[in-house]
């Protein structure tokens, strides 16, 4: 079955409004999503989903293909599974479409070979309703950081919870002090948030209302774990910056001159 990216983009973000029109290195940063993406060696097609009619006229300049939908969605979740829709009705290729996999638009130092290993946990696994990628931990202020989501997981990778604060708790304080978690004494992981779903999953999720575990940490991940879904994660070696702010942009100019 063909898996398919959809990268929910929107226009209208508190912290930083526009920014996927940002440019970085000659291009918007939209583009520069859409590009890694297409790199990915197990997909069959990209999409950018949008409510932005200069969105929308972006990449089609750049000749990537773009579904508009509604203003009113309230997650990224929420627009893929309306784009899902409309792919389906529009592509007749696309009626068997098994996994969809949920990019974030303001990634745009993605790496494709995350793509492909959020769709080899659902092809591996067929207990496994939604694949994502975590992180291990180094630094203690990230772990304390509650703008980065922990994550615990049993021995075959299936996710426990996921939270913003310490998790696990870890009585002996020692252990945790600077620099430790370098070592192998201590691990602790991170949630890097790409996603893939099996179309059943995704279609379902959104039509559940939010959960208690969602409402209390903001995080929508919790509202599968709570509805009975099994997530399966993935340890990555590999790092992203999010765009939240103009000073994350700057940033991610500063690292892409790498490779530029």
């Amino acid at each position: 079955m063909p898996a398919i990216v959809i990268i929910p983009s929107r226009y209208a973000s508190t912290r930083f409004p526009g920014k996927p029109l940002q440019h970085i290195h000659g291009k918007p940063l939209i583009q520069h999503v859409y590009e890694r993406v297409l790199k990915a060696k197990k997909i069959s097609d990209v999409y950018v989903a949008t409510d932005n009619e200069k969105i929308y006229k972006t990449v089609e300049d750049f000749n990537g293909k773009v579904l508009m939908t509604m203003e009113s969605h309230r997650s990224g979740t929420d627009r893929i599974a309306e784009a899902l829709l409309k792919i389906e009705t529009s592509f007749k290729e696309y009626t068997q479409i098994d996994i969809v996999v949920n990019v974030q638009g303001d990634e745009p130092m993605i790496e494709p070979q995350m793509v492909d290993d959020v769709i080899d946990i659902l092809q591996e696994d067929s207990r496994a309703d939604i694949g994502t990628l975590v992180r291990r931990i180094e630094d203690f202020h990230d772990f304390r950081d509650p703008n980065v989501v922990k994550v615990v997981f049993d021995r075959e990778n299936f996710a426990l919870y996921f939270s913003r604060s310490p998790i696990p708790h870890y009585r002996d304080l020692s252990m945790l002090k600077k620099g430790i978690l370098s070592q192998n004494l201590v691990r602790v992981y991170k949630h890097i948030g790409i996603y893939s779903y099996r179309r059943r999953c995704l279609l379902n999720l959104v039509k559940l209302p939010s959960s208690h575990l969602e409402e209390a940490e903001k995080l929508e991940q919790l509202r599968a774990l709570e509805n009975g879904y099994k997530i399966k994660v993935k340890i990555t070696e590999y790092e992203t910056i999010g765009v939240d702010t103009p000073e994350d942009l700057e940033r991610v100019k500063r690292c892409l001159n790498i490779y530029l």
